[in-house]
C-alpha cells in the first residue's frame, strides 16, 4: 500500500514561524527529507524512529540532486511510509514543490501541499519593513534574482517591474549589479531605497540599507552573502519607525 507525501513549508528561518499543520506533519512522519535552509530545530519534533535525510543543494548544483529527491519521495511512499518533504519558506515559492508534486501525481502517490511563510514577506517584516503600506506601496512582487542576460536566462520583464511599488528579489546577492542596472535603465530612480536582509528571522539577521545607486558597493563593503532577501521600494523608509527585531537592540548597543 502506498504511503503519503506532505510537501511542507518550514518558514523563513525562525522555527516558531512554521504552521501548526506543518509541525503536525513533522511529528507524524516516518521519513523527513529536509533542505539546506531549514532550521534544524524543527527536526527535534520528529518521532525518535523517524529517518532524517538531508537534501541540501549548493548554488549551481541542483539538477542531479533534484532527480534523486524525486526518486526518494516515490520510493519511500511506495514502501507505505508517511514522508515529509521539508522545504524552506513555502514549497511553491521558488521551492520546486510543483515539480515534486507532478512526479508524485504521475506515480499515483497521494500528497498534500502545506504552505509556509515565505522569506519575501517575513524577512522584511522582521527588519521592520512592510511590503505594502497605505502611503508608500499598493503593489508587491516576488522575483527570482539570479537570471542574467549574458547567460541567456534573464526572462524578467524589467519594464513592468519598475511600475511595481515593492519588489522582493530572492537569491540575488551575486547578481545585484545586474539587477540595479536594469531597474535604473528602465526608469527606477537611482535614489530608490533598497534593503538587504541577511539570514532573515534568525539570530544572525542583519540589515543593510542603501539605494539602487549605492547598494552594490554597500554589499561588497559589508560582506553580505546569501541567504539574503533584497527589497526595493519606498517602504524601506518605514524601517526607521517600526524596526523591532533583536538586531535593533544589537545596533543600539554598538
Amino acid at each position: 500500500m502506498s504511503g503519503k507525501v506532505f510537501l511542507v513549508g518550514a518558514g523563513p528561518g525562525d522555527p516558531k514561524l512554521i504552521t501548526v499543520y506543518g509541525l503536525q506533519c513533522i511529528q507524524q512522519a516516518d521519513v523527513i527529507a529536509y533542505d539546506r535552509l531549514v532550521n534544524q530545530e524543527l527536526l527535534s519534533h520528529a518521532k525518535p524512529e523517524a529517518e532524517l535525510i538531508f537534501c541540501g543543494k549548493s548554488p549551481g548544483n541542483h539538477g542531479l540532486i533534484q532527480e534523486q529527491i524525486h526518486e526518494l519521495l516515490v520510493r519511500e511512499a511506495q514502501a507505505g511510509k508517511t514522508v515529509v518533504r521539508l522545504k524552506g519558506g513555502d514549497p511553491f515559492v521558488f521551492g520546486r514543490g510543483a515539480e515534486e508534486a507532478a512526479v508524485l501525481k504521475d506515480a499515483n502517490i497521494p500528497y498534500e501541499v502545506v504552505p509556509g511563510i515565505t522569506a519575501g514577506i517575513a524577512a522584511p517584516a522582521y527588519a521592520g519593513i512592510p511590503v505594502t503600506h497605505r502611503d508608500h506601496a499598493a503593489s508587491f512582487a516576488i522575483v527570482t534574482g539570479h537570471g542574467r542576460a549574458e547567460k541567456g536566462n534573464d526572462f524578467l520583464h524589467w519594464a513592468s517591474l519598475v511600475h511595481i511599488d515593492t519588489v522582493a528579489f530572492y537569491m540575488s546577492v551575486g547578481n545585484i549589479a545586474h539587477i540595479t542596472k536594469q531597474l535604473m535603465a528602465h526608469g527606477r530612480k537611482p535614489s530608490t531605497p533598497v534593503a538587504v536582509i541577511e539570514w532573515g528571522t534568525t539570530e544572525e539577521q542583519r540589515t543593510l540599507i542603501g539605494t539602487l545607486e549605492t547598494i552594490t558597493q554597500d554589499i561588497q563593503e559589508h560582506g553580505y552573502r546569501n541567504p539574503s532577501m533584497i527589497l526595493v521600494g519606498e517602504v524601506v523608509q518605514v524601517r526607521e519607525q517600526v524596526a523591532w527585531f533583536q538586531e535593533r537592540v544589537r545596533e543600539e548597543q554598538q
